[in-house]
């Protein structure tokens, strides 16, 4: 188990906002005079009811970053956290809606400060961070556009890909086509969330709706559909599976019932992620200890897991080149 837990980690679905350590938030609201004690258990926890009510304390917490600084500070939060977790390369979920509202020029100053403390958090903690843009869902198609305009202006060695996040539930994947291509055009790479409420149907129309997805968030539903996890895996389509997420929100009532293991079985493509590792009470290496114990999984299983995870990865050849040999076990 130690060899396992010890393993240097690749992680691909990660946002931004979701990994804010609770006391880090906490302390955010206390320097701003912000209230947000409804938001905490007593134990000092983020609190929610179920998965809407988990978005709505998911922005409320959201709400106390006001500007730049905050969102530098709490990149170097992030990534300490990370590297407490063996992670050597991640790629985090950054929404233009909290970082300037969806505005062209203010992105640039967030991302900007974000990027200075990622590359400060690389030397100090051997971390290396690269960014997906998000657009949110449940915010519609029109804000979707001002966050791939955000996406397409900033694309490069940094922002890598583009995606979407939020409640899986309102509207279709097709409604972001006009994005998800905008985002394409400019050169950034593909992925989106689906398949976590909504059954396998929602994540073949992630594939077929939009045109370039290589990755899927969750997409753990495909499992109900034997041809759907055919077509996955014949175009090499990858997973970014999250179980602990699944089971504490209830998509799965125990993690010995999750599909991960199935999935791989049938040639599809998984990785292993935390999501928005404080809300979901769990880390990177609490999901490869409960994945070890539950499935009997050993050590080179999980190095096939971040093998498939870096060949996923969204970064550039030489980048690539650079985590495989932090991958590769010691002589």
């Amino acid at each position: 188990m130690a060899r396992i837990l010890d393993l240097p980690k690749v992680e691909l679905h990660l946002h931004f906002e979701g990994a804010a350590p609770p006391a880090f938030i906490r302390g955010l609201a206390q320097e701003k005079k912000t209230d947000l004690s409804k938001i905490f258990r007593a134990d000092g926890s983020y609190a929610y009811r179920d998965f809407v009510h988990f978005l709505s304390v998911y922005e409320a917490a959201t709400s106390v970053l006001k500007g730049p600084e905050d969102f530098a500070r709490l990149c170097t939060a992030l990534m300490e956290e990370s590297a407490n977790d063996g992670v050597v390369y991640s790629e985090t979920f950054v929404s233009p809606d909290f970082c300037g509202g969806g505005d062209v020029g203010a992105w640039k100053e967030y991302l900007h400060a974000i990027r200075e403390a990622a590359e400060a958090g690389e030397k100090t903690f051997g971390v290396t961070l690269r960014g997906i843009v998000t657009c949110i869902r449940h915010f519609g198609p029109d804000k979707a556009k001002a966050a791939a305009r955000c996406a397409a202006e900033t694309a490069g060695d940094w922002i890598t890909g583009f995606g979407m996040g939020g409640d899986e539930n309102m509207g279709e994947q097709g409604d972001f086509a006009y994005s998800f291509d905008m985002a394409a055009e400019a050169g950034l790479r593909l992925t989106t969330h689906a398949g976590e409420w909504r059954g396998p149907r929602e994540v073949e129309n992630a594939v077929t709706d939009l045109r370039g997805m290589e990755r899927i968030g969750h997409g753990v539903r495909a499992i109900e559909d034997p041809r759907l996890c055919d077509i996955l895996a014949e175009r090499e389509i990858t997973l970014e599976v999250c179980p602990g997420s699944n089971v504490f929100l209830g998509v799965y009532p125990s993690l010995d019932k999750h599909p991960i293991q199935q999935l791989r079985a049938r040639g599809v493509k998984v990785t292993v992620s935390t999501d928005d590792p404080p809300f979901f009470h769990t880390t990177l290496r609490k999901e490869y200890e409960r994945l070890a114990k539950t499935f009997r999984w050993g050590a080179d299983i999980f190095q096939d897991l971040n093998r498939t995870a870096l060949d996923a990865a969204f970064c550039d050849a030489a980048t690539k080149e650079a985590i495989k040999k932090k991958l590769e076990p010691a002589p």
